[in-house]
């Protein structure tokens, strides 16, 4: 696709698969789920024409890198360590980071664990939220949101591979990619996901068919649970080895919780100078609580060095997707005056 080069490259103990073109400085890209590198395709070449070298690599679990099996695997440490031995092996100190949705959740981690290897930071549709000193994420969304909300239904292991694979790779990639619910995403059990937030009769104009393809055909390959793992790292359960029919919160010396492992960083600030873009139809900004915490202070005293908002009108949450010029734009206006 436009002289975008393929490579494999070992990291941290897994093979890792990186879509790359241009020279200059780099523009590291973080996908989200369910996505790949491909979610970046526009932005790969709209930056290399303008002088920089854009890599997006398929993250940990995700299309052509390695996906560990176990849970354990995929917490935030494990993900920002692949992305740290990415850059050095390719011999790059410092990258301009840019993340959407998950990408965007581990471009926050990248920032607060190593903000030394980061330029500048243009993150897309998920705020900075400061880790709880009591309360684990999955409890307090529970709590908050019921157990409908689509990231509680995520959690159990293999229950929402099953959903999936009712409805069919192809089908819930269309169903994900043009998802226009606002506010909080609920799947209840009665429906399940084949019965939620149906996919349009038609794509939009920035979708085609050969995008879901090319996705469907590497989940088809790779399946869903990388992904998913990202999800169930927050507050991790595991099929017990013993009684494979229970559900059991992992305890003592195994405990790999992102929320337990994250302690050390309690009320550490992001300190990178950071853009956010999001739109306005985006579900995570009208989530109940997200536009308070954007507009009324909260995220300016925990990003203290974010210089630009925007909320782009009529869009949805695959920004990068579904604007992907103007998205070109905004990366390349910010990350130019460094």
């Amino acid at each position: 696709m436009e002289g975008i080069k393929h490579s494999m490259v070992h990291v941290n103990g897994i093979n890792m698969h990186i879509a790359e073109k241009g020279e200059g400085p780099v523009v590291l890209f973080l996908h989200g789920f369910p996505e790949l590198w491909y979610s970046w395709r526009h932005q790969i070449v709209g930056l290399a024409a303008k002088g920089y070298r854009a890599i997006a690599p398929d993250l940990r679990g995700y299309g052509d890198t390695d996906a560990p099996p176990s849970v354990n695997s995929y917490t935030v440490l494990h993900i920002v360590g692949d992305l740290v031995a990415l850059i050095d092996s390719l011999g790059i100190d410092q990258v301009f980071l840019v993340g959407h949705d998950w990408g965007a959740v581990i471009a926050w981690y990248f920032c607060l664990f190593r903000p030394d290897r980061i330029k500048a930071l243009v993150n897309m549709s998920v705020t900075f939220r400061p880790r709880h000193p009591s309360r684990k994420p999955v409890e307090s969304l529970r709590a908050m949101l019921g157990e409908d909300y689509y990231i509680c239904r995520f959690q159990e292991p293999g229950v929402a591979e099953m959903e999936f694979a009712s409805v069919g790779t192809a089908a819930m990639i269309k169903k994900f990619l043009t998802i226009r619910a606002t506010g909080a995403l609920r799947v209840p059990k009665e429906t399940g996901f084949g019965g939620s937030f149906p996919a349009p009769d038609t794509l939009p104009s920035w979708l085609s068919e050969e995008d879901i393809n090319y996705y469907a055909k590497k989940f088809e390959e790779k399946g869903f649970t990388g992904g998913l793992n990202y999800y169930r790292a927050l507050d991790l359960v595991y099929i017990d080895a013993y009684a494979p029919n229970t559900l059991n919160v992992i305890e003592g010396p195994i405990a790999w919780r992102n929320w337990e492992l994250t302690a050390a960083w309690t009320g550490v600030q992001v300190k990178v100078p950071v853009k956010f873009i999001v739109g306005d139809q985006d579900l995570t900004y009208t989530t109940p609580g997200v536009k308070e915490y954007i507009h009324g202070g909260g995220f300016k005293r925990d990003v203290p060095f974010l210089e630009e908002l925007v909320v782009m009108e009529g869009v949805g949450h695959f920004i990068n997707q579904e604007k992907p010029d103007e998205v070109t734009a905004h990366t390349y206006d910010f990350i130019q005056k460094f």
